[in-house]
């Protein structure tokens, strides 16, 4: 019987055990994906206790509405262990939230989430035991003592001992990105905090909100907008700024990719509508998105800034869970939905005029991984090797089988050598072990392929290839 996630964790041959620990595992990291307030890295802020860190929690905004932060995998660990909402997002003491959680990651066995929690405890805090409602008190005061304490768990530390070369936040066109020029302008800040531009509210025209959002981004610009390229050119003004500031990616997060054949009077008809408060069919949502996202393709080529398309998500099914807490709670789920047609043509009317960026593609629904495998074989570019990339397995499927299945999916139909591997996709400062996970599972992939006969042991393009995928091939996408 191996041993409770030793040195060799995860790497099953020799072969892996080599290709981890002397290629892969002391690379940089390249978060080109996170939800990582620049804020506290700039503040270097110093977490009070290990709930706060996991957990998060709730508070009151200026306006007077709630707003509950943390990490929604652990919120939903806890509702599937039967654990009250008030120790989830309530106001329970911190000591007693944690206690639930430990009650309920006992029980988690196969989950991704109690190997993250295990890596996370062992890296950061040095702890070798297990977490479980017994040792949740060791397990506290232990991390603790150290978050209150150790200069290494600040903020900035945490990134420093993790290796991070490059954070790649996430921003509204309407940002000030007042925290990025404030890290920019400080010289003790070694990594790169880039932001990334996320104009999903901008493109989102039959959600509610969206002309509030769009009489806040008229105020950004000074001017009111009248059609469709007032938008785009209001979005093209901000992406330059993103750009001045080091904006490296944008990220789209859409319930599906839509395309349908569309021009700037109907995308206007469809605009105007909806600033009237008037209701649009699907049909004319659409025709007003895939202009703005044709256009912001355009726009991203120009800029040199890598496309990232999020899709098939079906969020906040749970309506009395949302009206009582708003999004990103946990109460999401994998949609099922047909975009083949629709991701091809986007990137087809691009490519028809030389204006197709890089694009990085990711579903949350592991079904599309062999769709999506295919597509992107039909427009790469010369520009960069792996100019359109499957993402990485992402939110629901960033499991062992998840990671499994999608660098597989790559092998078969692409080249798993030019992938420019892990994100974090997460909102904590602790989640940077989840790079570590997936070097694991890439190494030991590759190694059980070369023990197996079905590549060469070939040093040199081994390491090639490792190295690539834990740090170069990113480096070398986003221009570091």
């Amino acid at each position: 019987m191996k041993a409770f996630m030793d040195k060799n964790f995860l790497l099953e041959t020799p072969t892996a055990q080599h290709l981890y620990h002397d290629y892969s595992a002391d690379l940089p990291i390249v978060d080109y994906h996170c939800h990582i307030p620049p804020q506290e890295i700039y503040e270097n802020r110093r977490f009070e206790n290990i709930a706060q860190v996991w957990l998060g929690g709730h508070q009151v905004l200026a306006d007077g509405s709630d707003y509950y932060f943390g990490d929604h995998y652990k919120w939903r660990v806890m509702r599937s262990n039967g654990v009250p909402e008030e120790y989830i997002t309530g106001d329970k003491p911190d000591r007693e939230r944690f206690q639930k959680f430990a009650e309920a990651l006992e029980m988690a066995i196969g989950n991704p989430m109690y190997t993250w929690c295990h890596l996370e405890l062992k890296k950061y805090f040095g702890y070798e035991g297990v977490l479980n409602g017994e040792t949740a008190q060791e397990v506290w005061d232990l991390c603790n003592e150290k978050l209150q304490n150790d200069p290494n768990l600040t903020v900035r530390g945490l990134l420093a001992q993790s290796n991070v070369a490059m954070v790649g936040t996430t921003d509204d066109p309407i940002d000030s990105l007042e925290w990025h020029k404030k890290i920019q302008a400080d010289p003790t800040i070694q990594i790169t905090v880039a932001p990334s531009f996320r104009p999903d509210k901008a493109l989102n025209i039959r959600k509610p909100g969206f002309a509030d959002y769009i009489h806040k981004l008229e105020d950004v610009v000074g001017r009111k907008f009248a059609c469709v390229n007032c938008v785009v050119k209001a979005l093209d003004e901000r992406l330059q700024f993103f750009v001045e500031m080091g904006c490296r990616a944008s990220d789209h997060g859409l319930d599906y990719i839509p395309y349908v054949e569309t021009d700037a009077d109907k995308a206007t008809a469809a605009f105007k509508k909806a600033m009237a408060g008037e209701p649009l069919t699907r049909a004319e949502g659409d025709a007003y998105t895939t202009y703005v996202l044709l256009a912001l393709g355009r726009l991203y080529k120009k800029y040199d800034v890598a496309m990232q398309l999020h899709y098939s998500c079906l969020r906040n099914v749970n309506d009395t869970m949302y009206r009582k807490l708003g999004p990103d709670t946990g109460f999401d789920m994998i949609a099922v939905t047909d975009c083949s047609a629709t991701i091809s043509s986007l990137l087809s009317d691009l490519t028809a005029t030389g204006e197709c960026p890089k694009v990085i593609l990711y579903s949350l629904n592991p079904s599309d991984f062999d769709m999506l495998g295919t597509l992107m074989g039909a427009f790469q570019g010369e520009e960069v090797p792996g100019k359109i990339q499957l993402g990485s397995a992402w939110w629901f499927c960033d499991t062992d089988d998840g990671m499994y299945q999608q660098m597989k999916t790559l092998a078969r139909l692409g080249l798993l050598g030019n992938f420019i591997g892990m994100l974090t996709d997460s909102r904590s400062f602790l989640s940077y072990t989840r790079h570590e996970l997936f070097r694991r599972l890439m190494c030991n992939l590759i190694g059980n392929w070369v023990e197996n006969g079905q590549y060469p042991n070939d040093e040199k393009a081994l390491k090639k290839i490792v190295e690539g995928i834990s740090y170069y091939n990113a480096k070398r996408y986003f221009r570091l």
